[in-house]
């Protein structure tokens, strides 16, 4: 898995498909995509078109999607992975993830609620036999691994010792106000991917953007605020992914350098702690707009 990932969570098809396409001109050839994000067909035609036009072997990308939270019934896990392939036009994928440890009611909708607006959440299904399904595609060979995401490190650890294929990839936000040590110490110890988003504050304002302690050592070592957070993440041994809708942005993202030891230090040193996504707690992600 490159370090440096390009995540779609782009609610626009058209620009989808050019951020997507501007991505990969950039030099990203790790894709991070979801069933829940509702552009798994842009993102696969930007794709297409990127490999053809510059001659790039499927081999050269990593392609990642996730399996939604309505679909954690184990007899609903191979046939959302196969419809997700259709979708991005592959004929396998490099990882999939569980995007939720939280299991939503079965069916169609996305966002099932009840009158009074409460989630609907499935108790018949518990997250080890959705993980057990996974499994199950990695054996069938058009999925090379399997992982989580949003998730807390105790559900972690408690997958990772009962799973019979161990998680690959973790994918948490994380960033310098919610570094999330001790699932990176776990993760590393273990040979698991800590896979960072939101490393650039999602572009809440003010953030992690606008922090003295990064814009300082942006102007010190003549790099962006966001040049210097996506070095640290990858520093501290994390892969990431940022969204650039630009090319310009995309170039910028892609265009990072290591920082030095005084910089981590400071950066390590800050206190402020802030969750931007409150998905962990709830399933529901913070940063996709929810059906009126």
């Amino acid at each position: 898995m490159p370090a440096l990932g390009f995540g779609t969570l782009i609610p626009d098809a058209a620009l989808t498909i050019t951020a997507t396409r501007d991505a990969m001109d950039a030099g990203f050839r790790h894709f991070d995509c979801a069933e829940r994000y509702g552009n798994e067909r842009e993102v696969g035609r930007a794709l297409q078109a990127g490999l053809a036009a510059e001659e790039i072997a499927r081999g050269d990308i990593f392609v990642t999607t996730k399996v939604w939270n309505t679909n954690h019934r184990p007899e609903r896990v191979e046939p959302a992975f196969e419809a997700s392939l259709e979708r991005l036009g592959l004929d396998y994928l490099d990882l999939y993830l569980i995007h939720t440890p939280f299991a939503f009611q079965p069916g169609d909708n996305q966002d099932p609620r009840d009158p009074d607006g409460n989630v609907l959440y499935d108790r018949g299904v518990t997250l080890l036999d959705t993980w057990r399904a996974m499994e199950s595609l990695v054996d069938h060979g058009k999925c090379r691994a399997i992982g989580l995401s949003d998730i807390s490190l105790d559900e972690v650890k408690a997958i990772y010792e009962s799973a019979r294929i161990k998680p690959a990839v973790v994918q948490v936000e994380s960033h310098p106000y919610l570094p999330e040590t001790e699932l990176l110490e776990f993760c590393k110890e273990k040979g698991v991917v800590l896979l960072a988003f939101a490393p650039l504050g999602h572009g809440m304002k003010p953030g992690l953007l606008e922090d003295s302690v990064i814009s300082g050592i942006a102007a010190r070592v003549g790099k962006t605020p966001a040049q210097v957070l996506l070095a640290w993440a990858v520093q501290r041994g994390t892969a990431l992914l940022t969204t650039p809708r630009s090319a310009a942005r995309a170039r910028e993202n892609f265009d990072i350098s290591a920082l030095p030891a005084d910089a981590l230090d400071e950066i390590n040193r800050i206190q402020t702690r802030q969750r931007l996504n409150p998905v962990v707690n709830t399933g529901v992600p913070g940063f996709i707009p929810q059906a009126k």
